[in-house]
């Protein structure tokens, strides 16, 4: 079966959540975890710590061995951020889509639904 990965973006809050609304905003994550996980559907997910925890690397050269450069934070500015993201176990695209929607992070920013190639198809 096909895998699709479903990257949850949205809006960095500006300041640490009150327990209550994180309690809230996870509820909601793990209801969606044990709607899919019972249907089959997920094999995997995390969620990711805030983009100001990130570093970007990049390698000079545009090969192995060239000088490592890393940069804090992401590489891109954006608006929305990528916070976590589920791997989804489905027939097809349209079926990745139908449980994209259901995933909180769609609700208040967007899910980006990608395939994911299968290596094990390539000899």
């Amino acid at each position: 079966m096909p895998k699709y990965a479903a990257l949850i973006y949205g809006a960095e809050p500006a300041s640490e959540p009150s327990p209550d609304e994180w309690g809230a905003v996870m509820a909601e994550y793990f209801h969606f975890g044990e709607v899919a996980g019972a249907a089959g559907v997920t094999s995997g997910g995390e969620a990711l710590q805030p983009t100001t925890t990130a570093t970007t690397v990049h390698v000079t050269g545009g090969a192995k061995g060239g000088d490592v450069i890393t940069t804090d934070g992401p590489f891109a500015e954006t608006k929305e951020a990528l916070g976590g993201f589920y791997l989804l176990d489905c027939k097809d695209l349209d079926e990745a889509i139908h449980w994209a929607a259901q995933i909180p992070g769609a609700w208040h920013g967007h899910v980006e639904v990608r395939p994911v190639i299968d290596f094990s198809e390539m000899g």
